[in-house]
């Protein structure tokens, strides 16, 4: 998946996330900031890791800012996030 514009997914409410994807280059670059990060960090990296994963993501600067949101509610942002941001094939 080839990241070619910004764009945002999620809320700052409690219990959700808010997600900014923005082209970037060389290669991905994620930040996290969240308010459960010393408890569950690696958890929400695993999450966030695998999806890029999983999807072939190039290219890209992530902002992750969770308000303890649960792990398919940071995979469903982050999803959104990044299919707003792809190149759409023609």
């Amino acid at each position: 998946m080839n990241i070619v514009r910004s764009a945002v997914a999620g809320t700052l409410e409690s219990s959700d996330a808010m997600v900014v994807v923005e082209p970037w280059s060389p290669g991905t670059k994620v930040e996290i900031e969240s308010v459960v990060l010393e408890e569950y960090g690696d958890r929400i990296r695993q999450v966030v890791d695998g999806l890029l994963r999983e999807l072939h993501v190039t290219g890209a600067r992530i902002q992750i800012t969770d308000r303890g949101a649960l792990d398919c509610v940071i995979s469903a942002r982050l999803e959104t996030a990044l299919h707003r941001a792809r190149e759409v094939q023609s």
